[in-house]
């Protein structure tokens, strides 16, 4: 794993209600290229609002979001660019649902990495191949269960080749027993060498193919550390209470 980092957040701030509602109340931290960064807490702590903010789907009230060198907050950026690296996955899978899976998979390939017909399908078709859903290809979203919709929407992300993969709580939507199948996806991608930063409640998960834990509370990351060090021997007294609710 190398060491530099793709993602610097500068004193992170995201209020709603007129301020009245701090969601992210100063939030620095580093994401490294090639590691993975898994965000717990509990809910309502700004997780999510804090994920969503790295590709300024939330539009921080101050601070910086600086990627890959350039602080994509500057409203002189084009942001659209800086988002084509960026994946995001979400807890519903937003698939078109009048589309084949083949054609949501190429839809943002063809139009915004201007690739031909061929050369998206033949991207598709293999990344469809590593989550064994090749014979998938030609079916619509309605045909598929909720693990395998969760599936696809993975590999449409990562048929634009981004930089970083964000999961906001990928599995909390499914069944339980379709959760293993798409965390075992993200833990093929983990093992691949990819930039992933995670909110989950998947504790095992977490403490699996984590580099790196942010536990946050009340818009702010409380505690930082290895999944050994988060949980086996947390040093805030607030991580070890949820810790002790939730494991």
């Amino acid at each position: 794993m190398t060491t530099d980092t793709i993602i610097e957040v500068k004193r992170l701030q995201k209020h709603f209600k007129e301020g009245t509602v701090k969601a992210l109340n100063g939030i620095d931290v580093s994401i490294r290229r090639g590691e993975v960064t898994v965000v717990i807490g509990p809910s309502g702590s700004g997780k999510s609002t804090f994920l969503r903010c790295l590709n300024l789907l939330e539009v921080p009230t101050s601070g910086q979001v600086i990627f890959e060198g350039t602080d994509i907050t500057d409203p002189s950026v084009n942001l659209n660019l800086h988002r084509q690296r960026m994946g995001m996955v979400f807890q519903h899978f937003n698939l078109f649902p009048h589309m084949t899976v083949l054609r949501n998979m190429t839809l943002a390939p063809m139009k915004l990495l201007k690739k031909s017909k061929a050369e998206a399908e033949e991207k598709a078709m293999q990344l469809l191949k590593r989550v064994n859903l090749a014979d998938r290809a030609d079916a619509y979203p309605s045909q598929l269960s909720g693990g395998q919709k969760q599936r696809i929407a993975i590999v449409r992300a990562l048929c634009m080749e981004p930089e970083v993969m964000l999961f906001d709580e990928p599995t909390s939507a499914l069944d339980p027993e379709m959760v293993g199948e798409v965390l075992d996806v993200m833990k093929q991608l983990a093992q691949s060498g990819m930039t992933m930063v995670c909110v989950t409640h998947e504790m095992g998960f977490a403490r699996e193919v984590a580099d790196r834990v942010l536990f946050m509370d009340e818009g702010r990351i409380v505690e930082e550390g290895t999944p050994d060090q988060i949980f086996n021997s947390p040093q805030q007294q607030r991580t070890k209470d949820f810790l002790n609710k939730v494991l």
